[in-house]
C-alpha cells in the first residue's frame, strides 16, 4: 500500500513542479524556482520507490497521466487556458486510459 501512496504523491508533485515552472519565469523568481526543484526531485524519488514493487509500465502511465491531466486542469484554473468540449473530451481519454491500464495490469 505504501508504494501506491508514493506513486500518487509523486503524481501530485508532478503537477506541482510543472505549475511552479510556469511561475518561476525562466528561473528568475526564487520561491517558485525552489518549489520547482524540491518538487521535481521529490517526485522522481517517490516514483523510484514506487517502481521497486509496482509494475514499471503501470507506474509510469499513472505518474505521467496524473501530471498531464493535472497540468491541463491547473492551466484551466490558474492560467485561463482553453477548456472547451474537445479539451475536456481528450483530457477524459487520458484519465480513462490510466484507469484502464490499471485494470488490465496484474499487480
Amino acid at each position: 500500500m505504501i508504494n501506491w501512496i508514493c506513486l500518487f504523491t509523486a503524481g501530485v508533485l508532478e503537477i506541482v513542479w510543472v505549475v511552479a515552472l510556469k511561475y518561476a519565469d525562466n528561473f528568475s523568481k526564487l520561491v517558485p524556482t525552489t518549489i520547482f526543484v524540491v518538487s521535481i526531485v521529490s517526485s522522481f524519488l517517490l516514483l523510484n520507490l514506487a517502481i521497486r514493487t509496482l509494475p514499471l509500465g503501470l507506474s509510469y502511465a499513472i505518474w505521467t497521466g496524473m501530471g498531464a491531466a493535472g497540468a491541463v486542469i491547473a492551466g484551466i484554473f490558474l492560467f485561463n487556458e482553453p477548456s472547451g468540449f474537445w479539451h475536456i473530451l481528450f483530457l477524459s481519454m487520458i484519465v480513462i486510459g490510466i484507469i484502464g491500464i490499471n485494470f488490465v495490469t496484474e499487480h
